[in-house]
């Protein structure tokens, strides 16, 4: 049976691939961002795990205005980085693990959530940071990668229930795949951030610790959050908060924490990472 062992959450600052890329992770204002992640690149070497489900929003590179899935599954074989106007990031490109993907898909759809199926999906800094953040530079990933793309650029997304309630069902299938499989599971984005208008550069720091808080024990809290608090006190981008409760519901209850870091700033926005275990 499939397990899932632990759950990480992470910011996709695109700026922090850039630095990595340009060998500017070592200087001044890099060096502290990358040296919060030293103590998880070191656990998850150790912890080895055979498959992570990758919960991340696109932007605009795999899908447009034109088609916004509230939630979509990536089901290849293989995901190759995409170019966000400066050429792709000079990484591995990310192999899917389509069996438990292809699972996934269909348990979830039986549960009742209407995934996109995507068999064919360029990704971009949403997936790929993250994957640098915790593996560092290599020729290649090593772990297999399932995509959950979730919306969080047109309004409306979906609720911090809905999400939490997507990580159970996740939970649920994962369980239930029949091949002997140590998965993670991640959650991406924020943490508060704005990147246009008068609110440009906003950045709640004592928001962001509260939902650090959270994240152990009673989510009620965090499953409770509203689309115009998120944007009141977090920022436009803020929302993207709401992919670490689809994370934070696949752990099951009282997940432990191994991990925590928050720094400011990190470009325009703050980072926030997490690494929970998971309850048996």
């Amino acid at each position: 049976m499939a397990r899932i062992t632990a759950g990480v959450t992470t910011s996709h600052v695109p700026a922090i691939g850039a630095a990595l890329d340009l060998d500017n992770d070592t200087t001044e204002y890099w060096a502290p961002v990358f040296a919060g992640y030293k103590w998880s690149q070191e656990w998850i070497a150790e912890e080895r795990p055979d498959v992570v489900i990758l919960v991340f929003n696109d932007h605009a590179s795999a899908f447009s205005l034109e088609m916004i899935p509230t939630f979509a599954i990536g089901c290849a074989d293989e995901f190759p980085i995409a170019d966000e106007g400066f050429g792709p990031r000079p990484v591995p490109t990310v192999l899917g693990h389509p069996g438990l993907a292809c699972h996934l898909a269909q348990s979830l759809i039986l549960d009742e959530f209407d995934m996109t199926v995507i068999n064919q999906m360029a990704v971009d800094h949403g997936l790929s940071v993250p994957m640098s953040l915790m593996f560092g530079r290599t020729d290649a990933w090593p772990v297999r990668v399932v995509p959950i793309a979730v919306n969080v650029v047109q309004f409306p997304p979906p609720t911090g229930e809905r999400c939490f309630k997507l990580g159970q069902a996740i939970r649920r299938a994962v369980q239930s795949y029949p091949e002997d499989l140590s998965v993670q599971v991640w959650g991406t984005g924020g943490m508060s951030h704005q990147l246009q208008g008068p609110r440009a550069g906003l950045i709640n720091q004592p928001f962001d610790n509260a939902f650090l808080d959270h994240m152990t024990g009673d989510t009620s809290y965090l499953r409770s959050i509203s689309h115009i608090e998120y944007l009141r006190e977090a920022g436009s981008e803020g929302i993207e908060l709401v992919m670490w409760l689809v994370m934070r519901g696949a752990l099951g209850e009282n997940p432990i924490e191994l991990q925590r870091f928050y720094h400011v700033p990190a470009s325009n926005t703050a980072v926030g990472h997490l690494v929970l275990t998971a309850s048996k």
